[in-house]
This record gives C-alpha cells, sequence and structure tokens, in this order.
C-alpha cells in the first residue's frame, strides 16, 4: 500500500487549499483528488445527505487502492467523519475541525472569530473542540453563507468580494476579535484579501498546514510513506464540468490537469466516466 495515493475530497475546488499543502509536506505522495461539485455546497445540506455523499465517495477512494483519505471539507468532516471511520475501521482517515485550539493560545483580547458555515457549527466535532479548548474565550461564530459559492466561481478578489468579505468580518471585528479561524477549506483562498480587510494586528488562521503535517506523521507511524524521491503522479476528478474544474485548479493553485468527470447513478454510488 506504500505506493498508494492519498484520497482527498471536497464538496468542490475549497479542499485545494490542503491538497496543495500535502503536496508541498509529502512531495513524493501521489494523490486522487474529488471534487463534488455536483452538491457543492454542502453547508446548506442534511446530515444524512452529507453523509451519503461522503461515503459514496470514499467508497470510491478505497475501490482505486488509496492508502489513506483526508476529508477536505469542514461541514463534511462534522458529519461524516465517524461514519466513514467505521466504514473503513482500518484505514487512516483525517478530518478536519476548525483551529480553535491555536486561536485561543494566540489571542490577547480573548476574543476569538470563526468563520464556517452552519452544518459545520452545528456538527458536534465543532461543538466538542469549543467544549474542550475554548472555555476561557469568547467564540464569535460567524456563518458565511455564500463565501464558498464565491471561490467555486472564481470571485477572490474586486469590490464585490470584499464586500462580501466586510459583511462577514464586521460583527466578529465589532466584538473585539483579535484571531480569526477560517472553519471552510475554500476560505483560504481570499485570506490575502481578509488580511488586506482587517490589518496586519489580526491573525487569520488556515488550518491546511498542520494537517498536512499530521498526515505525514500518520503515515509514518503507520510505514505508509512513499519512498523518498518516488515519482508522484495527481489525478483530479469531478461530479461535474471537467473543463470549468481544470480551469479553477490552474487558477486556484496552478496546476494543470485534464480530470475526469464522476457521474451518480442509482443510489449515491459514483462511478468514473
Amino acid at each position: 500500500m506504500n505506493g498508494g495515493p492519498i484520497g482527498i475530497f471536497d464538496s468542490g475546488v475549497g479542499g485545494l487549499s490542503v491538497w496543495r499543502q500535502v503536496v508541498h509536506c509529502l512531495p513524493s505522495e501521489s494523490t486522487f483528488y474529488v471534487a463534488d461539485q455536483a452538491h457543492v455546497p454542502y453547508g446548506h445540506r442534511s446530515a444524512d445527505e452529507i453523509q451519503s455523499y461522503c461515503l459514496a465517495i470514499a467508497d470510491h477512494l478505497v475501490r482505486q487502492g488509496c492508502k489513506a483519505i483526508v476529508v477536505a471539507c469542514n461541514t463534511a468532516s462534522a458529519v461524516a467523519l465517524e461514519p466513514l471511520r467505521d466504514r473503513f475501521p482500518s484505514l487512516p482517515i483525517l478530518g478536519l475541525e476548525p483551529a480553535v485550539k491555536p486561536a485561543v493560545q494566540l489571542t490577547r483580547s480573548g476574543v476569538v472569530g470563526v468563520m464556517a458555515t452552519p452544518a459545520t457549527f452545528q456538527g458536534q466535532l465543532y461543538r466538542a473542540t469549543v467544549g474542550r479548548t475554548a472555555s476561557a474565550v469568547q467564540v464569535v461564530e460567524q456563518v458565511c453563507t455564500g463565501l464558498a459559492d464565491l471561490v467555486e466561481q472564481g470571485d477572490l478578489e474586486g469590490p464585490h468580494c470584499d464586500a462580501v468579505l466586510q459583511g462577514f468580518l464586521a460583527p466578529m471585528l465589532a466584538a473585539g476579535a483579535d484571531t480569526i479561524v477560517l472553519g471552510c477549506t475554500h476560505y483560504p483562498f481570499v485570506i490575502e484579501a481578509i488580511r488586506r480587510l482587517v490589518g496586519p494586528s489580526m491573525a487569520v488562521l488556515d488550518p491546511a498546514p498542520a494537517v498536512a503535517k499530521h498526515l505525514s506523521d500518520v503515515l509514518r507511524q503507520a510505514d505508509l510513506l512513499a519512498p523518498p524521491g518516488a515519482e508522484a503522479e495527481h489525478r483530479f476528478f469531478t461530479s461535474a464540468d471537467p473543463a470549468s474544474f481544470d480551469r479553477a485548479v490552474a487558477r486556484l493553485v496552478g496546476a494543470q490537469c485534464s480530470s475526469a468527470a464522476l457521474m451518480w447513478r442509482s443510489g449515491p454510488e459514483l462511478c468514473q466516466r
């Protein structure tokens, strides 16, 4: 299994913010990225829907020989991580949770802002993290409806993007937050715009580098690392339009690819075409 790829999936292009950190941290590892753009965004969907999509994608990744899976979506991690681990108990499966703990360690004002989707905020994973690590600070939860859609559309800068971001940032700034947590993998693609709007004194946390480091540690402990110098292959799949996705990959992470389509057939089962 050492030569198998790392499976990474998200509802759309947001998980590419995790993918690029994995590739940077583990340059010898091959990857298999799935964007479920037919159902993006996950943030407003029911837990049952999200679990169904995630289990189908994970089944597909396992059939492709993936040696580990990264759920590169905070919403999916919040509601589907444990069902995925129950289905594949011997497979390393990593998820994401908002970086509340490091934010608590960084804050000087005692106020931390978290930008995320409703499903992430309602998930047991997020609630447990806040209860365990943030009892001594005020956590301002900001639902960012539509922000993932902007990233999917490539609207990453300019007056419209700034106006949307300012609407989300204002309540956290008014509450005195000096640290902001990006609780969705789409949001790091507008991190420079956020930093420009909030100023240099605000810490803005992207959890993707820590996820890549943790993945490296997990693979090393399981003796699943690819041999140093192995030639990595990166494959991309989408459940929507491959040409549009290829343009997004080039725009967001600078990688040139020719993705294939994954279509939904009877039930939630994925098939390649």
